[in-house]
């Protein structure tokens, strides 16, 4: 194929259309980083016009870390029964709640395992002692994997089972557990969750009751470069069937896969030998894979703030998280660290205006006195 291919291809993806898999291989295998970049860029400016690039303050807690997804990639989890097994307590929600609240955070990322004896009930009463607590919190909590575990004990179908945790307090849907959306890849390193296509059925689900969500990709494993681009495809087209009047998928969220000490790496079947480069491409691809997405976030807490930096150029337009608490992907080797003070200080020395929202993408002042506030153990992760 010619160069002149590679410029069809980006000129039909500024007019927003659909792009094949298989161009989009063509693309990330052949296209020059700058070409990528000037065209994710120019696709962000139409989404997000201006000069703003937004972050957030939340903390990511674990309601248990018992699980039996058994999934290759993750030193999180403890299976039923071990020493270290735990299930987190109401107090220990209230002391994490209040200080997250003294911190200016006003959002749980709320998350835990495949546990085998916790149901629908079990969160159900939990969302609401926590709304109870504190009818401001807002509860960003569970995934598509989740849901689909307690549909699986319950008997009931995604829809009931979500509709009743958004009543009983869930303001909206992370990503989590997308992985990669294909089952060849889903078998080898997760093959305890959901397949990538009841992984979607939950997303449309939530989409039918109007709760906000996320999409992510873990990338740079096992799945090939089509493999990719095929979750890409399956992630927009069930954005296109949304309901009119709701917003979907807020956010698309990749990062590359982080390898230390994990059982894939252990096995010699995967190591994290994403570049910094290779990532700066997939935020690009992920605007022009993703035209119905508006809301593209770097990864920092996976590359590090200079290539994060970068990507603002390439089509992202969301720093992520200065993350009060963080335990699984930390577990797995990401070390970077924000405070409040230094995501906005990164945000302006990319060259742009750093402004705090919440999960709907709606701006918020920064709390008085936060800036001073050194976040001892802040972390991100994505929302």
């Amino acid at each position: 194929m010619s160069v002149m291919h590679i410029a069809d291809l980006l000129h039909r993806a500024l007019q927003l259309e659909w792009l094949t898999p298989e161009e989009g291989v063509f693309l990330l295998e052949n296209a020059s980083t700058a070409e990528l970049m000037y065209v994710g860029n120019r696709l962000r400016q139409h989404h997000v016009p201006g000069n703003v690039v937004t972050w957030i303050i939340d903390r990511n807690s674990n309601t248990t870390n018992v699980c039996i997804a058994n999934c290759k990639f993750c030193n999180f989890y403890r299976r039923p029964g071990h020493a270290e097994a735990y299930t987190t307590s109401i107090e220990e929600y209230r002391q994490k709640i209040e200080e997250t609240f003294r911190l200016g955070g006003e959002q749980l990322l709320l998350q835990g395992g495949h546990h085998p004896d916790l149901g629908l009930a079990f969160y159900t009463d939990l969302f609401r002692q926590l709304k109870g607590l504190y009818p401001n919190l807002k509860l960003h909590a569970l995934g598509p994997p989740e849901v689909a575990h307690i549909s699986k004990l319950e008997g009931m179908s995604h829809y009931e089972v979500l509709k009743a945790l958004h009543e009983s307090g869930l303001d909206s849907l992370p990503g989590a557990g997308a992985e990669i959306l294909s089952d060849r890849v889903r078998r080898l390193i997760s093959k305890g969750k959901c397949g990538g296509e009841e992984w979607l059925d939950v997303m449309r689900a939530a989409h039918q009751l109007r709760l906000t969500t996320s999409a992510t990709m873990m990338f740079g494993h096992i799945e090939t470069n089509l493999e990719r681009m095929e979750h890409f495809a399956a992630l927009r087209q069930v954005q296109s069937e949304k309901p009119a009047d709701a917003k979907g998928f807020l956010a698309f969220i990749p990062w590359p896969f982080q390898d230390e000490d994990t059982i894939l790496k252990k096995l010699k079947r995967a190591r994290n030998a994403v570049t910094g480069d290779e990532y700066v491409r997939m935020i690009a691809l992920s605007r022009i894979m993703l035209p119905n997405v508006v809301n593209i976030q770097a990864s920092w807490l996976t590359v590090g703030k200079q290539v994060a930096q970068v990507c603002l150029h390439a089509g992202a337009n969301d720093f992520g998280s200065i993350m009060i608490e963080e335990n699984v992907v930390s577990a797995a080797g990401a070390r970077f660290r924000f405070t409040a003070d230094g995501i906005q200080r990164a945000i302006r020395e990319g060259g742009f205006e750093p402004r705090l929202r919440n999960q709907q993408y709606e701006f918020r002042a920064v709390p008085a006195g936060i800036l001073q506030q050194e976040l001892d153990h802040s972390s991100m992760l994505v929302d």
